[in-house]
Parts: C-alpha cells; structure tokens; sequence
C-alpha cells in the first residue's frame, strides 16, 4: 500500500470520527441548555440514556444497532451517518486536491464549519455567531498561510461579505420594513470572505443567488404557495457555493468567461 493510499484512508477515517462531533455540534449548539462538552457523554435524544463507547463507532455504530436506540427502541435519524459520511467524503477531497498538508487541514476546518451552520439553519433558520463571528479573524489568520489568496484579498472578501452586505440589508429593511437578508447570512459571508478572498465572495454571492432562486421557486411549486414573504434558510446556499470555489471556483470562474465571451 503506497503512502499515498495510506494518507487518502486516514482522511477518509478520521473526517468519520469528525462527523461524529459535528453531530453533537449539530444537536447541541442551538439548545441554551446544552454545550458542546457539556455532558461529555453522548446521549439518546428520546429516552435520555448515555451511549456506551461501542454505540459511538462512526457509521459501524448505526449498522449494528439497525438504526434504533438500544435502550428505548426509538429510530435514529439517519441524518447520523449522513452527515458522519459527509465529513468523511470532504476530508477525503481537500486531501486529493491539496495533499495532506496543513492548506487542506485549513480547508476541511471550513467545510466541517460550513456542515454544521447548513443542517442547524435547516432546522432554526439561524447560523451560530459560536462559529461565524471567531471565523472572520481565523480566516484572515489563514491568509498568512494559504498560497491560493493574499492578505489583501482577505480582508477586502470580510470588508465587502460583512460591511457592504450589511449596508445593503440595512437599507433594504428601511426601505421595504422587511429583512432581505439576515444578520447570520452577513456574518457567514464575512466569514466566508475571510478565508476565501474578495473573488470568493463575489463567486459566492452569484452562485449561491442562482441555486437559491431555483431551489426558491421548486419549493413554491410544491408546496403550492407562490408568495415572496416565504422565508427560506439561505445558508446552506452559501456553504454549497463556498464548497464549489474550493474545489472548482478557478475553473467555473474560466468556463464562464470563456462562455461570455461566446456569446
């Protein structure tokens, strides 16, 4: 087994081992009466009782236990080893692309953050200021480090995510007595700008626009309920574009001018 294969699988498993914190953080960060260690056990969330080690095994855990708590029997959600498979399948990828290096590590740290804010903004339609807002200086931090953007860049993607959105969204609820954007969003985009750059921010806004924009009006054919004040989570939109510029941002940037060009 080269050392290649070897350094693929030990991402593979040890971004398992992070979905299962993830998990908590999912659970936990939105409850006031919960923290991240506090219990340091895990627990079932209908009967209460602490899980044994061996019910904590990341993925192999769910298959023993045929999806059901051992003690009261009640279904567990399969978002379980989703999200575990999930963070396994991006620690993977940031190792193809970037090695295992500490430029990958930096990346994985960003997505497992942007798996958490998706699934707690589907389920409260709030993004944790515990993650967003130590996020933006980490991310400037990171620019020191990372080739693939200046610290210019960074501090001009949290200026323009933060700054600018906020003017916008400040001037939208005066204008219109609404909130077009949320507070979350702004801060998220901040976030976001300081690790990725300006242009990852500008990528970001367009793309996460656009599949939000189908996904907005997919939901209202369905649900029959064609009304603009329909709220919609849009942070989960961001953290899929983020991801996109991660792995692809350069060349879809390419394709598309390429594509303007045509025209």
């Amino acid at each position: 087994m080269s050392y290649l294969t070897i350094h693929y699988c030990i991402s593979f498993v040890l971004g398992l081992c992070m979905g299962s914190f993830l998990n908590v953080c999912i659970y936990r960060l939105p409850k006031e009466d919960l923290t991240v260690n506090r219990p340091n056990r895990s627990f079932c969330p209908h009967c209460g009782v602490q899980l044994h080690f061996w019910e904590n095994i990341p993925l192999l855990s769910y298959m023993f236990l045929l999806g059901k708590c051992r003690s009261c029997k009640s279904t567990i959600s399969f978002r379980y080893p989703l999200v575990e498979l999930i963070s396994a399948f991006f620690a993977l990828a940031v190792t193809l692309k970037f090695g295992f290096t500490i430029t990958a590590l930096i990346y994985y740290v960003l997505i497992a953050s942007l798996i958490v804010i998706t699934f707690i903004d589907l389920d409260y339609q709030i993004i944790p200021n515990i993650i967003s807002l130590p996020g933006i200086p980490l991310g400037f931090l990171a620019s020191f480090y990372l080739s693939q953007i200046t610290v210019k860049e960074s501090f001009l993607g949290i200026l323009f995510g933060g700054g600018i959105f906020f003017l916008v969204a400040y001037a939208f609820v005066k204008i219109r007595g609404i909130d077009g954007m949320g507070m979350g969003d702004i801060k998220l985009l901040a976030m976001l700008g300081g690790f990725l750059g300006i242009k990852g921010v500008l990528f970001i806004i367009f793309v996460s626009s656009v599949i939000g924009t189908i996904s907005g009006i997919l939901i209202m054919i369905q649900s029959r309920s064609f009304t603009l004040q329909q709220k919609i989570p849009f942070g989960p939109f961001l953290s899929i574009a983020a991801m996109l510029y991660i792995f692809w941002g350069e060349f879809l940037v390419y394709k598309y001018l390429l594509w303007l060009r045509g025209m």
